[in-house]
């Protein structure tokens, strides 16, 4: 492991002016993900910003009905409190998905907002990966890619955004808020993390040095019916294989509004709009859930050995709509 300095910030201009000096500086939230980069020496940052003592562990209402949640809340705490479970049930089941308890405990939002994929080639420094290292190509187009990506992703890269939260908080049009040295700025979720294009080693639009102050939730009536559905290779602690969060309004019978989210199928959680707009002013049935999908994972290009998932996406889609229309007659 490269050596590295440590500076412990108590407030948010301390933390910024510490990132905005250093390009090689990250910041260290609940580091279940960065410290692992470390050792294995995918990452290598010169300086590390401790930030949990940074007062942005708090979740509160906003204004207009909303959620502010704060970047170093713990995940244990996201899923536990009681306006997420009331107001946005899907985040709260995504959050608990996402790993062990002991994890959940150490985590933080702004952490897995920026978590690195899972693929094995990224994090095996002995295999190409453009990710990694630009220009040097894809492993998995021709390797092991089973739990690669069938949407989004191009010759250049195939990886998977692993984190659950993210799909979430992409069903509900979440915004992320940071701070820089210029001052404070926000990126809705949908253009936070950036296309793959031929560019996959840059994951985000944050601006150099920023440093994540919170996620910002607006309301969203129908998202009190809403579930997050997990799909995994083992029934304990394991990363999705296809993952759905969703939510639906419907009246005499009509869907009025949709919003479906899907993980573990691209770079970044894949907000389901086309299915979105397929189903809005349509009937609550199974064949409609099961057209919705399809028009949405007509775009998807599975490679050799991960076209089931496309399969999946599509129960996935039929099962938890049914489910959550046939709880809302209720």
């Amino acid at each position: 492991m490269r050596e590295f300095g440590y500076e412990r910030v108590h407030d948010v201009p301390g933390a910024v002016a510490l990132l905005g000096a250093d390009p090689d500086a990250r910041c260290l939230g609940g580091g279940t993900n960065l410290v692992d980069l470390m050792k294995s020496g995918v990452e290598r940052p010169g300086l590390l910003v401790d930030v949990r003592e940074l007062p942005l562990d708090h979740i509160e209402s906003t204004p207009d009905g909303g959620l502010r949640i704060g970047a170093t809340v713990t995940n244990s705490d996201l899923a536990a409190h009681p306006e997420v479970r009331r107001r946005y049930p899907a985040l709260a089941q995504a959050v608990l998905a996402g790993a062990s308890g002991q994890l959940r405990n150490m985590a933080t939002v702004g952490g897995n907002l920026l978590q690195r994929t899972r693929c094995g080639y990224f994090t095996d420094l002995s295999k190409p990966c453009n990710k990694r290292t630009p220009g040097s190509g894809c492993s998995a187009v021709e390797g092991e890619h089973h739990n690669h990506a069938v949407l989004g992703a191009t010759e250049h890269c195939v990886a998977i955004h692993p984190s659950d939260m993210g799909v979430a908080l992409a069903a509900f049009d979440a915004v992320v808020t940071y701070e820089t040295v210029d001052g404070p700025g926000e990126l809705p979720l949908a253009d936070f993390y950036l296309p793959v294009g031929d560019t996959p080693h840059l994951e985000t639009a944050l601006p150099p040095g920023a440093l994540i102050t919170g996620v910002v939730l607006p309301p969203v009536p129908c998202a009190a019916v809403s579930r997050y559905r997990k799909v995994r290779e083992r029934a304990s602690y394991a990363f999705a294989i296809g993952s759905i969060a969703a939510a639906v309004d419907v009246e005499d019978g009509v869907v009025r509004e949709a919003r479906i989210a899907f993980g573990a199928v691209a770079s970044r959680p894949w907000r389901a709009r086309v299915a979105e707009r397929a189903l809005t002013g349509g009937p609550v049935s199974a064949e409609a859930f099961a057209a919705a999908a399809d028009a949405e994972l007509a775009a998807a290009r599975p490679l050799s050995h991960n076209g089931y998932k496309v399969t999946l996406l599509r129960n996935l889609v039929v099962a938890v709509l049914t489910e959550l229309t046939e709880e809302a007659a209720r």
